[in-house]
């Protein structure tokens, strides 16, 4: 019996080809030529243009002679840059002195300068991106042990990142006429508004009022002692931004917000239903313990079914997953500002969040959250929207007889002071009354006792209900405080009662 064929069948092996990385040899001689033909060649790429962009080593060498030359006041031709080259080998392989001039001979026009610098820098970007490639498919192959697959893809999407933002060729200065139309017509949309704001509203008449709204690419620091109702109000103010949202369409077809915002909350403390239930509560006026432990009344279930209807329509969008590194926040923002459009960004809360790099120890953390810190700043600007991020303060705000809080209470306040456009403290002197009632000394008089009783239980009155946010830095606008009502049992903020505005009314 003849013997079963195998079933692996075997494949001649075609000759691998070796593919050559991107490099454009002609673009390098030309600009080279052109810059010692005429130095003012380049003004036009010293901008984006480095010599580690040069495919050909000889090429970067002469690249950074001329731009040293040219930044000292020198003239850059083949005449000065002789005495740098005499004894460089790799340029005599290639006919030594004679080759920079054959280089600047051979230029017949410097216009194009620019467009050769450009192509240079774009086969230098894809040279980094093979790079990247290879890097990211042989950590695939080879994962280190407490790598998992996803640390590797927000790895690579980090390097990306990267890549784009330090690698661009954009930018540079704009005419101010330019600048000034966009300015006019931010306030033209401003005025249209309902509320004659230039920037998302919080809902807030008051906090909007002394803010101006939140403004695109603004980093607002958001901070409190704990009990002060840092969340309630970051998830009051993310509801009204989303609950306000209005877009129209332009000629060209292109969506646009007009009023309010597509909200991101990113919730690193509390779970997504948590939130959901605490603003449900919030919205439908009824106490959040009442919700999950099910003691509702006929009319209360009727007022939280209504409510969620109401909320199931807002553009609001949460992420709960815990610990998230920055680069996986701006990821996730990006994102979800492709897919559905991004208005606003909210974090709860920034001592959550994690760096890039593996911390330890006091001095790395107060790093990595400088690093947090830029990075957020650098969101805001990248998506053109304002973040606004929670933050813890220390435990000095104790210690002290008035407990409002300063700049110096921040944690690691020198990162979140510098990088911030708005610094906002959330302070209720109610929790701090209620924990303070006097008792008797034991020898005191009655009626002193009765009387500092008595001064203690109308203060209690005077801020009962009641809250402040200390706006204590604003880049573009006063600071001072703001005064909200506080129901504690809805952990509601709203407008206090003023013949000028009035609280809306409820579901």
């Amino acid at each position: 019996m003849p013997p079963e064929p195998s079933r692996h069948l075997t494949v001649a092996a075609e000759p691998t080809l070796t593919r050559v990385a991107p490099h454009n040899h002609e673009a390098e001689q030309q600009l080279l030529g052109a810059i010692m033909l005429s130095n003012r060649a380049f003004e036009k790429v010293a901008e984006f243009l480095r010599p580690e962009h040069f495919s050909d080593p000889v090429h970067r060498r002469v690249f950074e002679a001329c731009g040293k030359l040219i930044e000292r006041g020198q003239m850059a031709n083949p005449v000065t840059l002789k005495t740098y080259f005499d004894s460089d080998n790799a340029l005599a392989e290639l006919g030594g002195i004679e080759y920079l001039a054959a280089l600047s001979n051979s230029v017949v026009s410097v216009i194009n300068a620019e467009e050769y610098g450009r192509l240079i820098f774009d086969t230098h970007m894809r040279r980094e991106l093979i790079g990247l490639g290879e890097d990211v498919v042989n950590a695939a192959y080879a994962p280190a042990i407490e790598q998992t697959a996803l640390d590797q893809v927000r790895s690579a999407e980090a390097r990306l990142y990267e890549l784009a933002t330090t690698g661009q060729a954009e930018g540079g200065f704009q005419a101010f006429g330019a600048v000034l139309t966009q300015a006019i017509a931010d306030a033209e949309a401003a005025h249209k508004r309902q509320g004659k704001l230039s920037g998302v509203p919080t809902g807030l008449v008051d906090l909007d009022g002394k803010l101006g709204g939140l403004h695109d690419s603004d980093l607002l620091i958001l901070a409190g002692r704990p009990s002060m109702g840092k969340t309630s109000l970051a998830t009051n103010i993310a509801f009204n931004a989303a609950s306000a949202y209005r877009e129209e369409v332009d000629a060209l077809g292109r969506k646009k917000a007009v009023d309010g915002a597509i909200t991101a909350f990113f919730s690193l403390e509390m779970s997504a239903e948590q939130l959901a239930t605490r603003i449900l509560a919030e919205q439908a006026e009824i106490a959040s313990h009442k919700i999950r432990q099910g003691e509702l009344s006929n009319e209360e279930f009727e007022r939280l079914v209504l409510a969620s209807q109401a909320l199931t329509r807002l553009p609001l969008f949460i992420d709960d997953t815990p610990a998230l590194t920055i680069s996986a926040v701006r990821t996730r923002a990006r994102r979800l500002k492709r897919q559905h459009g991004l208005g606003l960004i909210v974090i709860d809360y920034l001592q959550l969040l994690r760096g890039s790099g593996a911390g330890g120890g006091n001095e790395n953390r107060v790093q990595e959250v400088s690093e947090i810190t830029r990075g957020l700043k650098a969101l805001a600007k990248e998506l053109s929207v304002p973040v606004i991020a929670l933050s813890q303060l220390s435990r000095a705000v104790e210690a002290r007889e008035d407990k409002r809080p300063q700049l110096s209470d921040l944690r690691e306040s020198g990162s979140i002071e510098q990088d911030a456009d708005v610094v906002m403290f959330v302070f209720r002197e109610q929790y701090y009354l209620e924990r303070a009632e006097p008792g008797r000394r034991p020898d005191e008089a009655e009626d002193k006792f009765n009387d500092r009783h008595a001064r203690w239980q109308q203060r209690c009155e005077e801020v009962w209900n009641t809250a402040e946010v200390i706006v204590a830095k604003q880049r573009h606008g006063p600071v001072g405080t703001v005064r909200l009502s506080f129901r504690g049992e809805y952990t509601k903020f709203g407008n206090l009662a003023d013949p000028g505005h009035f609280e809306e009314p409820g579901f």
